[in-house]
């Protein structure tokens, strides 16, 4: 019986032969893509990190902004993106939603610290010396080792061993 080579598929060629869910995503990314290059060209001194392209819904694109600040510098070019929106899309994209969101730009590893220094100051909110003193602390000092690194993690587990002895 002869063998039958097995190539390995290429991801782009089966993208684009397929008509599914994966495809449509992958055009729709790309195509966001290229909005916020327009975007980006327009308004060279808006920074990365302070704007994305949220969506694009019928005729509107819509752009998530972290400051209303951001916003307002970005209304002053609504019209010029607007114009060249409609040029590049021959007439898909003609308006723009512009959005303040600052909580959507926190990430998830801020948010983690954030609970972490939540339940530090409830355990002991009048303590403002880094010494724990009871065996909250030192369950708390635990908590925080197991997702530290190694050298910060060995430190974490002494200091909680010392604090449950108190």
């Amino acid at each position: 019986m002869a063998r039958k080579p097995k190539k390995p598929l290429n991801l782009s060629t089966l993208l684009q032969s397929t008509t599914g869910t994966l495809a449509q995503i992958q055009s729709k990314t790309n195509s966001l893509t290229i909005l916020a290059d327009i975007v980006r060209q327009i308004c060279p001194d808006l920074p990365e990190e302070v704007w994305h392209i949220a969506n694009f819904r019928q005729d509107t694109l819509i752009i998530e902004l972290k400051t209303p600040v951001w916003g307002q510098r970005l209304q002053f070019e609504r019209n010029k993106i607007c114009q060249q929106l409609a040029i590049e899309t021959e007439g898909q994209c003609s308006k723009i939603e512009i959005k303040v969101n600052p909580q959507g730009f926190i990430s998830s590893k801020s948010d983690k610290t954030l609970k972490q220094k939540q339940k530090i100051s409830a355990i002991s909110p009048n303590s403002t010396s880094a010494s724990p003193s009871n065996p909250a602390t030192a369950r708390l000092l635990l908590d925080v080792a197991q997702s530290a690194p190694k050298g910060l993690k060995e430190k974490l587990e002494k200091l909680a061993n010392v604090a449950g002895k108190k």
